[in-house]
């Protein structure tokens, strides 16, 4: 190496970009820190550079230098904290750690924090690696992705966990190609409109599913190369289908090659160790008030855009950035200089990461989870919000599947678990999320929390399916829901296929698609998702017979539909609605169809409307309402003449 840094001006960052990453502000930092393969004076090499401001010495080791840290010292940037150098010959492919000495002149190796590429676990030094040559196909995808508003568009999220949707005979993971030749063409028929991947950054522990993280920039190992994810992301856009990441930007692992003491201090997370430590998971936070931690995070949401072309994150336990004490038991509460338990430089960051998402990338997901009742968590930062377009409605999931325990018989006395969500409905822009959280660590599959007999269990998971897909919001399923996964996931275990050379299953999945290209064709489904114009009640208080009746309107006059969800066992052969216009309806979809696995019990003809006011409607008419089963109607018109349910 060069022994001066006067000599290497075109190796090292710009003052302006040393200024923004020390201001909290950078979002390029994978540019200027981590290694890079490149030319300089004349020799092909990588240039190496890492934050690390209280070491004493820092050195890249690797093969190349039988790990030994004695050679290929890196040199401080005055005033910086970062540490840069050049290795002449060093190819891709090279494994390499930083050996970093701290001001106690121990040593310890660590991963490189921004490398691209990692080891396949138990090993975990990084990986030299070039991101820059894979032939992208999607720029049409990027660019109608710039110019449509997705509060408005139909919205089906499949959540898919890589290592477990399907496993080879041996028992190995997929890779990203072989998952894109398997698992685009069947979420497409389907009808989802996006893949939601569990983290995919690489994480040393299998267990952890992807949700402690060592690697914030290095997608996992375990399914192939950088360029075998950018083709999986590359053929989801070319088939039509969003890519959706969860990130994790509230701790990380504290394994030894990681991010935790880095340069023996206490640098990515808090001094104080009550602050550090998330006893619950065994990781640390992330230290907010260090604006070289924004960068670092803001920077991570811009990589995965830019070199994988990304279309929106879920961001993972946002309650636990926004709140201190948030999901962590420790005795002592801790608080803010105001005396408030919100974590003010995190609640900073999140709007800053927002701010920067929607003005670089038109048409980005940001999508919260979040637990609590803190407002305005999808209102724009100038108006006070957080700043995202999307939160998970976590509420209506706790509260519709302990309706949907209960017999029904019972399900009277909680009648308002179904009702209460709509007086918040419309407060948030919210996605409906029925995700792997609900069915593991002994929760049950979506399918066996279901009461009563096996004819029952599927005829209530269809009517729950059903009212989901009618519900205000836009929509989540986690893989295996869609053809009735029996056991609660097993994240080593494929999921359960044989499943579907059982009658009731395939039966199930068959519904299910239906539903879904039903609820795709139907722009009144979704159109008004987030406002309340786009929902109306005709029925909520019919407690004794479980039943709800209510409108769903599009954008357009006489753009509605009907539905009736019946979570009673009873059939009612006469049952009266009210609704707004004369003429006649058709059913256009019903749960019960015998292809769906249910009784029969539908509306084949056309039903005639009376002049009999009813719940508020100037007209009404009389129908039959199916056991255990959602109904959907919609007004005839001269392009709707008959209906086209599964009979």
């Amino acid at each position: 190496m060069n022994s001066t840094l006067e000599k290497r001006a075109d190796l090292i960052p710009s003052e302006f970009d040393l200024y923004l990453f020390h201001e909290g502000t950078l979002l390029e930092g994978y540019n200027i820190l981590g290694a890079h393969v490149m030319t300089y004076e004349g020799k092909e090499g990588v240039r190496f550079s890492v934050w690390a401001p209280h070491a004493k010495a820092v050195s890249v080791v690797g093969d190349f230098t039988n790990w030994d840290g004695r050679e290929n010292h890196l040199e401080m940037i005055p005033n910086s904290g970062i540490w840069v150098g050049f290795i002449p010959g060093l190819k891709e492919g090279e494994l390499y750690k930083y050996e970093i000495t701290n001001a106690n002149d121990d040593k310890n190796l660590k991963a490189d924090p921004y490398a691209f590429f990692s080891e396949l676990r138990p090993n975990t030094a990084s990986v030299i690696t070039r991101l820059d040559q894979y032939k992208w196909n999607d720029k049409k995808w990027i660019k109608n992705r710039e110019k449509v508003e997705s509060y408005n568009q139909s919205m089906l999220i499949y959540e898919l966990h890589t290592g477990s949707w399907k496993k080879k005979e041996d028992g190995g993971f997929y890779t990203y190609r072989e998952l894109a030749d398997e698992v685009i063409e069947y979420v497409v028929e389907h009808g989802f409109t996006h893949i939601e991947l569990m983290p995919i950054m690489e994480h040393p522990f299998d267990l952890s599913w992807g949700y402690q993280i060592t690697g914030f920039y290095s997608v996992t190992s375990r399914h192939g190369s950088p360029q075998d994810f950018m083709y999986f992301v590359d053929q989801c856009h070319q088939k039509g289908i969003g890519v959706i990441l969860d990130w994790v930007p509230v701790h990380f692992c504290r394994d030894a090659h990681g991010l935790g003491r880095f340069d023996g201090t206490p640098l990515y997370e808090p001094a104080e160790s009550k602050r550090a430590d998330r006893p619950l998971w065994g990781t640390y936070n992330f230290d907010f008030t260090k604006p070289e931690i924004h960068s670092f995070l803001l920077s991570n949401l811009a990589f995965w855009m830019d070199m994988y072309h990304i279309d929106g994150f879920r961001i993972d336990a946002v309650s636990s950035l926004i709140y201190l004490n948030h999901d962590n038991p420790q005795h002592e509460k801790l608080f803010n200089q105001f005396g408030g338990e919100e974590n003010l430089e995190a609640i900073e960051f999140i709007k800053k990461a927002n701010e920067e998402m929607f003005k670089r990338y038109p048409g980005v997901l940001m999508i919260a989870e979040e637990a609590t009742d803190y407002p305005l968590v999808t209102a724009p930062t100038s108006a006070g919000g957080l700043g995202f377009n999307y939160k998970w409605n976590m509420g209506w999931v706790n509260d519709v599947l302990k309706y949907m325990r209960l017999h029904p018989s019972d399900r009277r006395y909680h009648h308002n678990l179904l009702t209460f969500s709509f007086f918040y409905a419309f407060s948030e822009n919210f996605v409906l999320p029925f995700s792997h959280d609900d069915v593991v660590h002994g929760k049950k599959s979506l399918l066996d929390k279901m009461p009563g007999d096996y004819w029952q269990k599927f005829a209530n998971l269809r009517l729950l399916y059903g009212y989901l897909m009618t519900h205000p919001g836009k929509k989540l399923l986690f893989m295996g829901g869609e053809f009735g996964q029996f056991t609660e996931w097993k994240e080593l275990e494929e999921l359960d296929w044989m499943l579907l050379k059982y009658d009731s299953h395939s039966k199930l999945q068959t519904y299910f698609k239906e539903l879904q290209h039903f609820y795709q064709m139907n722009s009144s489904l979704w159109r008004l998702d987030h406002e309340q114009e786009g929902f109306e009640w005709i029925d909520p208080d019919n407690h004794d017979q479980s039943v709800i009746t209510f409108m769903r309107h599009g954008k357009r006059k006489g753009d509605y539909s009907i539905i009736v969800c019946n979570f009673g066992a009873e059939v009612y052969e006469d049952y009266r609605i009210g609704v707004p216009a004369t003429g006649s309806y058709i059913e256009l979809f019903n749960s019960d169809s015998v292809e769906f696995g249910g009784s029969g019990q539908i509306n084949e003809a056309a039903i005639s409307v009376d002049n009999e006011p009813a719940h508020n409607q100037p007209y009404s008419m009389s129908i039959k309402v199916p056991p255990l089963a959602i109904s959907i109607f919609r007004k005839v018109t001269k392009k709707r003449k008959r209906g086209v349910i599964k009979k």
